[in-house]
């Protein structure tokens, strides 16, 4: 056997040990997944919306109960209001939300304030008389108020609202009687 056929057969038996042996050593180390690249990266989206910017300047138009149930998304014709705590606001950007047969629509043309406070869809929970809500649903009515206030534009208060509160009325009645 020649030198050149000696390297030859020991080229033919090494490259393959070696090559297994280097996937061997390189499997037990541990491996690092590179970091996606910062264009890789999804966004996180907040479930809580920026107030819009179109907004129009609140009005402070007066409505009775009996008169904000003209709004309640029946006639295609008219606005479809809501109103939270004595604050009227016009949902009809979303009558898909609030309209006739809607989720929501039991809030249409009504102050609910006690059924939102309550998280409930209930027909007898959809009344404007919160007094008796406990402190945490008087929070989450709060914050529905707020949701609202960055969301819809103001058109008007309830003026005959049963809950008299810093978003209803600016005057406190007078508890003494008339002598």
């Amino acid at each position: 056997m020649s030198s050149l056929d000696l390297f030859k057969y020991a080229l033919v038996l090494l490259l393959p040990a070696a090559f297994f042996a280097r996937r061997y050593f390189q499997s037990s180390a541990p491996t690092i997944a590179p970091a996606p690249a910062a264009s890789e990266e999804k966004p996180v989206k907040s479930i809580m919306q920026p107030a819009r910017d179109d907004l129009l300047p609140p009005k402070d138009d007066p409505f009775t109960l009996a008169q904000l149930k003209e709004f309640d998304g029946s006639d295609p014709s008219k606005p479809i209001y809501v109103s939270i705590k004595g604050t009227v606001f016009d949902v009809s950007a979303k009558a898909d939300v609030y309209g006739q047969g809607r989720s929501y629509n039991i809030f249409a043309g009504k102050d609910g304030s006690k059924g939102l406070g309550m998280s409930s869809l209930k027909e007898e929970h959809a009344i404007p008389d919160y007094s008796d809500l406990e402190e945490s649903d008087r929070k989450v009515l709060d914050d529905w108020h707020g949701f609202f206030t960055k969301r819809y534009n103001i058109v008007g208060r309830v003026i005959d609202h049963p809950v008299a509160s810093p978003a209803t009325t600016d005057t406190v009645a007078d508890p003494t009687p008339n002598l």
